[in-house]
């Protein structure tokens, strides 16, 4: 551990990145080195708070500020271009998800990072979490047996001021790539590669330029078969924002997200309930159900804890950069399948 607090910046003052600098100020191992927005409100909020503004990094950096570490929480658009920022500046960086909005400015990206030797974690925070953690460790002993079948539902209502900011009505933006793409990046922890999706979606709720509804079928290598149903425009109970407490802003319900069927057993996440038959796999027999036990924390603390490890050398990122494109990849293949109705293949599968 750093005899002093690491120095963190972080880029956008939205949403995600309020979250990350309340964490930044909270954790013992790092201090606030500079709030970079260019938005009025931000540099407003900033100056009420205390906190150091500057308009972009490169005033930052001009402005004497000496980060350790960069976490880039702005619009997806802008993702690459701050991130090739803190890459000049040999900044070590948490990214948040997706790592970009287009697959080939990513891989260039995680190229020129690792030939320059500069760590990226890309902010897939739900893997963090010790839920999830527990729910890989139950797939990896085998207790389900062959994974055959999964369903995930992402289903909720964004008020309408949401999107008031324009970006998110914007190509780059809308629930595939801000929400479906951590469903996507959790199968995938949890289940193993993608290897073709086929996808539908639909503005028809508000009309903008970007989704409100999707449903996806993926195909993994190992076999298994899953469907992902997606929609901002759908009060229900049924989110990981809703089902995982994680996150205080959202109330939280007595439900389930994610189903994970093998041929020796069934998983519900996050509530963690595993069920099998008593004797052996027959839909005649009795089922027990048992709650798999777990110790919630926070994955932002615990995301922002590793960060600083990876920052002072002594950790590999838990979702490196190439991690990170990976599940853009299958996000960018759900999104032509989408529009052409064709099944896409990915890792150069004919199709």
């Amino acid at each position: 551990m750093s005899q002093r607090p690491l120095a963190i910046v972080v880029m956008g003052a939205g949403l995600i990145g309020k979250r990350h600098i309340e964490g930044v100020l909270a954790e013992p191992r790092t201090a606030l080195a500079a709030v970079i927005d260019p938005s009025p409100a931000a540099r407003e909020e900033a100056a009420r708070n205390g906190l150091p503004w500057f308009a972009s990094l490169a005033e930052a950096l001009a402005g004497g500020v000496i980060p350790d570490g960069v976490i880039i929480a702005t619009p997806n658009q802008l993702h690459v271009a701050n991130a090739l920022e803190a890459l000049a500046a040999g900044l070590p960086m948490l990214i948040e998800k997706p790592i970009a909005d287009d697959a080939a400015a990513a891989a260039s990206l995680v190229a020129r990072a690792e030939s320059a030797g500069v760590p990226i974690l890309t902010g897939h925070h739900r893997r963090h979490n010790p839920i999830v953690a527990a729910a890989r460790r139950l797939v990896e002993s085998g207790r389900l047996g062959r994974i055959r079948a999964v369903h995930g539902s992402f289903w909720v209502a964004k008020p309408e001021d949401y999107f008031e900011a324009a970006w998110r009505r914007e190509p780059g933006a809308g629930p595939i790539f801000i929400n479906l793409i951590h469903d996507v990046d959790l199968l995938r922890h949890l289940i193993g590669e993608v290897e073709s999706v086929h996808a539908m979606e639909s503005n028809a709720a508000r009309g903008h330029s970007v989704e409100d509804t999707a449903t996806v079928l993926l195909r993994f290598a190992g076999g298994a078969l899953a469907t992902l149903s997606a929609s901002d425009a759908v009060p229900s109970p049924w989110s990981w924002e809703r089902t995982s407490g994680e996150n205080p802003a959202f109330p939280r319900e007595d439900q389930f997200c994610y189903q994970i069927g093998g041929t020796k057993g069934a998983l519900t996440i996050p509530d963690l309930a595993l069920w099998t038959n008593e004797t052996r796999p027959d839909w005649r027999e009795k089922l027990t159900r048992e709650r798999l036990p777990v110790t919630p924390a926070d994955p932002l603390t615990l995301q922002l804890q590793h960060f600083c490890d990876v920052v002072e050398g002594t950790a590999a990122p838990l979702v490196s950069g190439r991690e990170g494109l990976a599940t853009l990849e299958v996000i960018e293949a759900i999104k032509a399948s989408a529009r052409t109705g064709r099944t896409i293949f990915l890792k150069g599968q004919a199709s």
